[in-house]
């Protein structure tokens, strides 16, 4: 009897099974790297003292970087301050440097008497002459009145039009004697300067500033050239050395003739005899040294006091110095910086409030995130350092920004307009008082973050 034949089954497929654990595992990872935190997880140091403040700096950057919009938006206010602050303090600077400089230019021994209109703050003076004449130039010329004065040169000023054919020149128009040159520590560069003979012949000579002549003259000498000064021919006899200074005020921009062809032609019926004088609009005197400024001022004082018969401190002039011109400007600067202290810690307000918003939503957005740290050991000081370094970086960056843009606004203005000076400490402190501004404003979010309850964190959706 035939065995049966026992045929082996077929080797059966077997269907895979899901790696359930494997798929949760990848799954919990792909969340974790979109956490940037814990894409690097923190170092916690052996000696408990928590993660290293580089390592919470790196992560800021990293959480800053992952919206870069928002963050610029949130930088803005600080910006703004900042970038208002570095440019409107270099052109401060640059305005009393300029008055500096003028003192430099004239001497720091000049002391200047001008018409203050007959009043006193508002007051009028019915004993006034109301004007400074030649006569009180005259009285202040002679040594038994004022020992101290070295020079003195009486000055009317008036604006004009020069030309010299097809070109033209708005200028500021001076009459003054040849002790001018002195008083003001003048000189000429090409020609030589108004002397007595052309005040006493009543000649229609000029003496140009450095930039006139170049703008009339630009290739070739003024001396010996005809110019016309409000259709009126006067003869180039000198040009003057370059002062510096921009501006229709600036020396280089004014011409110079003799004070009595400037009062005959120039004055336009407004200078008028007062006494056996012609009024002028200021007298500046040299003193004989520095140190004797204040005597100087105390004679000039004196003599013009007797003779505008001043009484109960009402005067028609005021007496100055070069250095009262300075503390004037440095007094004007001070206001100037209170203001934009003002405005800029307005601008820096907004700004800390936007960071402290913006690091409120923060914390919200990385509740889980949070509650993770806590879970694997970070303490409550290593959230707080975290958000605080965020804080101040945003500031950072953004007072960064703001020097970037004020620094480039000023050097733009200096080339432009006006003179500038970059003042480095002004930078320093608008960055150090941001950074505060940081810190202050990221303390309360940073706080919130760390109190955070572990669970509850985790919990989060």
């Amino acid at each position: 009897m035939a065995q049966p034949v026992v045929t082996a089954p077929p080797p059966r497929t077997l269907t895979p099974v899901a790696k359930t654990h494997n798929d949760d595992n990848e799954i919990i990872a792909g969340d974790m790297s979109q956490l940037v935190i814990l894409a690097m997880p923190p170092k916690i140091r052996k000696s408990s003292r928590g993660v290293p403040l580089s390592e919470s700096f790196v992560s800021s950057i990293h959480s800053l970087a992952a919206n870069v919009l928002r963050t610029l938006l949130t930088m803005l206010g600080i910006i703004i301050g900042v970038g208002s602050v570095v440019t409107l303090l270099a052109i401060g600077n640059g305005v009393v440097a300029e008055a500096r400089d003028a003192v430099t230019r004239n001497g720091t021994n000049l002391v200047s008497i001008t018409a203050a209109n007959g009043s006193s703050n508002g007051i009028p003076s019915p004993d006034s002459t109301n004007s400074l004449t030649l006569d009180d130039a005259n009285a202040l010329s002679d040594p038994s009145n004022c020992p101290n004065c070295q020079a003195i040169s009486p000055e009317v000023q008036n604006g004009g039009v020069i030309s010299s054919g097809s070109l033209r020149q708005f200028a500021q128009i001076i009459g003054i004697l040849p002790t001018y040159a002195d008083v003001h520590s003048y000189s000429t560069t090409d020609g030589s300067f108004i002397a007595d003979e052309d005040v006493t012949g009543n000649a229609q000579v000029v003496a140009l500033g450095c930039s006139v002549a170049t703008a009339l003259y630009p290739d070739s000498s003024a001396i010996g050239k005809t110019v016309r000064i409000n259709n009126n021919s006067f003869r180039v006899v000198g040009v003057m050395e370059c002062k510096g200074g921009t501006g229709f005020g600036s020396q280089d921009s004014r011409v110079y003739v003799p004070l009595p062809v400037a009062l005959a032609r120039f004055s336009g019926g407004r200078q008028r005899a007062v006494g056996a004088g012609k009024t002028v609009n200021t007298i500046a005197v040299k003193a004989d040294s520095y140190d004797n400024v204040d005597q100087t001022i105390s004679e000039i004082s004196d003599v013009m006091n007797a003779r505008h018969k001043t009484r109960n401190g009402i005067t028609d002039f005021t007496v100055v110095n070069q250095a009262d011109q300075i503390k004037t400007a440095q007094d004007q600067q001070k206001t100037q910086q209170i203001f934009l202290l003002v405005i800029a810690s307005v601008s820096l307000l907004v700004g800390g409030i936007g960071i402290m918003n913006i690091m409120l939503v923060s914390v919200t957005e990385r509740t889980r995130e949070i509650g993770i740290r806590k879970a694997i050991g970070a303490k409550e000081k290593d959230i707080m350092t975290q958000f605080i370094v965020e804080a101040v970086l945003i500031s950072l960056l953004g007072a960064i920004i703001g020097v970037m843009i004020g620094v480039s606004a000023a050097v733009i203005v200096g080339m432009t307009w006006k003179r500038t000076i970059l003042d480095p400490n002004s930078i320093v402190i608008a960055m150090v008082f941001a950074c505060a501004v940081g810190l202050f404003f990221g303390v309360y979010p940073a706080q919130r973050a760390a109190r955070l309850k572990p669970i509850e964190a985790l919990r989060y959706e």
